[in-house]
């Protein structure tokens, strides 16, 4: 029924017949730029080439293979009703290889024409063929023996364009705590269009890699824009396109050496709205997951501006509430730079101490778990300059009531390096530390951190036994002094008691001496 309304449709086959041809239609993408060759800007036709009627959009350029029509899709172009021919092309393997080329621009063309899988019984056939289209394209480029033309590669970037960059839809979290964000429980949005999305990523991919793809000539088209535009589907809530455009980007930063630098300005500015303005980015983590791979090979001497990224992007990037998202990227990254420029070890600690959380154990237990990755890449000179303030952190974490925290402080102490680093600047970190651990010794609540904390005090004890006993008399003697300035508290209140009961039928105010009242900075 379908087929015969269609079939009875008036046909205009001049003007999509000259377009099929000969002429080159605008891209859909914003990412074409003046920079691309004079041949692309004279063939547009309009500020879009793609036009959608009922949940399907085409390219005006469309393939033509015979003068069969025995499918059609209506589509608007330029305000006119026209009927766009979509069918099975012949396989690569069945034309001559002199027809390939042109076989393989109408294929391109073929997959300009976009469907709404929204609704999944709209136009099944016509997306099937697309697929099949699709995986033939992906082949083609995988066993390509010569290099892509000027005219080839225009055509990819255009239906690569075509297909991959649009609006993205996301799931409503605007009210939504961001630190109960759990991705176990919410699942994320998977895109229904995925199945024809995830071979157009493949076929990119795969021409990205080609040693067949000249990227002095590929780089007219996978411009600056068509980059920017690739960075902001990192934000799609789909996992799966997440991983595609990890792999793709990465391949993009090898072959185009042009674009570094524009690719890791471009991720920093990512990373400043996400931390400074809204803390809401799905990639993030891969986004790291790519850096970590770039700061690797970074060459030494570290250039000032990578310093400067790892000081105003990385180390803030530890104060959203959702890290736990992307904490194992970013600090892979961290680990990255210290074994890369151990003088960085007492900036990278000092930033990891001014974001250290407050009320967070879990949040807490992931900082602990960094700083033993940095530590272990931190040389005797560095340790020094930031080994007080450090130390006290590390006590506060020892002295917590979360068995948890307390446990992955004093696992610091089962990493050798750490404890050479601890044993040889002892004489200042132990009087730092004592109270916590000999708190922690007499009355925690758990266990497992009494019998660590025991095993801590022994590697002290054992080492320098002297500097062991001047610590514990120390505590002992501050022990009985706040155990006076706790006794002479409670004299206080209980003398305000009893001069408040005295006077409590006259309503006279009280009046207590100075000299019943204890001074102390504590009290």
């Amino acid at each position: 029924m379908f087929k015969q309304i269609l079939n009875r449709l008036p046909k205009k086959p001049s003007k999509s017949a000259e377009n099929r041809d000969g002429g080159s239609s605008a891209s859909p993408s914003n990412a074409s730029t003046s920079s691309r060759s004079s041949d692309l800007s004279s063939s547009r036709s309009g500020n879009s080439s793609a036009s959608t009627v009922s949940g399907v959009t085409s390219s005006t350029r469309g393939p033509n293979h015979g003068n069969r029509l025995p499918q059609a899709v209506n589509v608007m172009v330029n305000g006119n009703a026209a009927v766009f021919p979509y069918e099975n092309l012949p396989s690569f393997k069945d034309v001559p290889s002199a027809e390939k080329q042109n076989l393989f621009i109408k294929k391109l063309n073929l997959c300009c024409v976009l469907f709404d899988f929204t609704d999944p019984t709209k136009h099944l056939k016509e997306k099937d063929i697309k697929r099949q289209t699709l995986v033939e394209l992906v082949d083609h480029v995988s066993s390509a023996n010569g290099k892509f033309t000027e005219t080839v590669i225009q055509e990819i970037i255009k239906m690569v364009s075509l297909n991959l960059f649009r609006p993205l839809t996301a799931q409503p979290r605007e009210n939504k705590v961001l630190e109960a964000f759990d991705l176990d429980e919410d699942e994320p949005l998977m895109d229904p269009a995925w199945p024809h999305l995830q071979i157009v990523y493949e076929f990119f991919l795969r021409f990205v890699a080609s040693p067949e793809t000249d990227a002095k000539l590929a780089k007219r088209y996978v411009d600056h824009s068509f980059v920017l535009r690739l960075l902001d589907l990192f934000d799609s809530e789909d996992p799966r396109e997440r991983e595609y455009l990890k792999t793709v980007l990465h391949r993009i930063y090898g072959k185009f050496m042009v674009h570094r630098p524009l690719i890791r300005k471009s991720i920093n500015n990512i990373f400043y709205r996400f931390i400074f303005e809204t803390e809401k980015h799905s990639g993030i983590a891969e986004l790291l997951e790519i850096l970590g791979s770039i700061i690797n090979g970074f060459a030494l001497p570290l250039k000032e501006e990578h310093k400067l990224f790892l000081v105003r992007a990385l180390i803030p990037l530890h104060k959203p509430k959702c890290i736990q998202m992307y904490h194992q990227q970013l600090s892979y990254c961290i680990t990255q730079f210290v074994e890369k420029d151990c003088k960085l070890a007492d900036t990278v600690i000092r930033g990891l101490l001014k974001y250290w959380p407050i009320t967070n154990s879990s949040k807490e237990v992931m900082f602990l778990g960094e700083l033993e990755e940095v530590l272990e890449a931190t040389q005797s000179p560095e340790f020094q300059r930031c080994m007080v303030p450090l130390f006290h952190q590390i006590s506060r974490c020892l002295s917590s009531s979360h068995f948890q925290v307390a446990e992955r402080a004093l696992f610091l102490w089962n990493n050798d390096h750490v404890e050479n680093l601890i044993k040889q600047n002892r004489k200042v970190i132990l009087p730092i530390i004592f109270p916590a651990l000999e708190k922690n010794a007499r009355g925690h609540w758990n266990q497992a951190v009494q019998s660590l904390t025991s095993n801590v005090c022994k590697i002290f004890s054992d080492i320098d036994s002297e500097l062991f006993e001047e610590c514990l008399q120390k505590f002992k003697e501050d022990q009985a002094q706040e155990e006076e300035v706790k006794r002479k508290r409670e004299m206080t209140w209980k003398r305000l008691e009893e001069l408040g009961g005295m006077n409590a039928a006259s309503n006279e105010p009280v009046l207590v001496s100075r000299k019943t009242m204890p001074h102390s900075p504590s009290g």
